[in-house]
């Protein structure tokens, strides 16, 4: 994954409620959630539901798709599991990863 998809990515999930709707989306699975759902879920009113899924579709972690009358929109996976393999590719040198010094 390029580093500027990686920051656009990045600065999507940086708002509690795209990350709230990505999240939901994530649980959701592959079935996806229909705009209205998400509204009724989250307690928001659409517009402000229809932006934030724009921003989240545009850093390519959500996908949309329409199905008849319905939009669907689902977690992009793949570009999901990019993100997190970015951010966690020198891990450790290669190495497995370890938790060190926590205090339990």
């Amino acid at each position: 994954m390029e580093s500027n998809k990686v920051v656009q990515a990045l600065a999507a999930l940086a708002h509690p409620l795209r990350l709230d709707v990505f999240r939901a989306l994530v649980v959701a699975g592959d079935g996806g959630l229909t705009p209205g759902v998400m509204q009724q879920a989250l307690g928001v009113p659409p517009a402000t539901l229809s932006f934030h899924l724009k921003e989240l579709t545009s850093s390519g972690l959500v996908t949309q798709e329409r199905a008849s009358r319905h939009l669907i929109y689902r977690a992009a996976y793949d570009n999901m599991n990019a993100l997190l393999g970015y951010l966690t590719d020198n891990c450790c040198q290669g190495a497995a990863c370890a938790v060190t010094g926590c205090a339990a």
